[in-house]
């Protein structure tokens, strides 16, 4: 549970990237803009991301996604 990881968070909404996160307890970066939603990324281990994941609902802001950051496997064919 100490392993820090990248996190990738999906947040409703146009935040824009001028630095609106630099309020939170971690470090963020801005991975994608658009008028639907904003994804950040976070380095974190798990009670870090815990006490982001609650900084940003104490905002207000709605989380439609949160996924770790490390690459995807293909899935398996049959």
């Amino acid at each position: 549970m100490d392993a820090v990881r990248e996190y990738h968070i999906c947040l409703a909404g146009d935040l824009g990237d001028d630095g609106r996160m630099a309020d939170g307890p971690l470090q963020t970066a801005v991975l994608r803009v658009d008028e639907r939603a904003t994804v950040i990324a976070v380095r974190a281990d798990q009670s870090g991301l815990i006490g982001m994941l609650r900084h940003l609902h104490g905002r207000g802001l709605v989380i439609l996604s949160m996924r770790s950051g490390d690459p995807v496997l293909p899935e398996r064919r049959k």
